[in-house]
């Protein structure tokens, strides 16, 4: 049984930082992509970071891209998303998503993820 489990969410002030946690139960990270999305309310979600697990590539959609870090640590079973000089539109639920067998350039096609978080809450204000 594989289990998402997302940390690290909070209610920052403008300019602050947060470390978003992705943590794997029942799956590892050697293959296929990782990648958060988030989703504001009344808005679609949306990708902001992807990781290819395997290698180590990584993408940001353009608001974040300079702002936010997606990494991953195999021993802990994690994957990271460190977000510095958020923005109030940055306020949104950001989820991990997994697949082992997804690839880029479909990263960011949040209905082709097999494994998905619950969610933790950014506030930045």
């Amino acid at each position: 049984h594989v289990q998402l489990v997302e940390s690290g969410g909070g209610s920052v002030q403008t300019g602050g930082s947060l470390r978003l946690s992705c943590a794997a139960s029942g799956y590892t990270y050697d293959s296929g992509c990782v990648a958060w999305f988030r989703q504001a309310p009344g808005k679609e979600r949306e990708g902001v970071a992807a990781i290819l697990t395997g290698g180590g590539y990584t993408d940001y959609a353009h608001s974040v891209k300079g702002r936010f870090t997606i990494s991953q640590d195999n021993a802990k079973k994690s994957v990271y998303l460190q977000m510095n000089s958020l923005k109030p539109e940055d306020t949104a639920t950001y989820y991990c998503a997994a697949d082992p067998d997804l690839w880029f350039p479909y990263h960011f096609s949040a209905p082709r993820y097999k494994y998905w978080g619950q969610g933790t809450q950014v506030t930045v204000s």
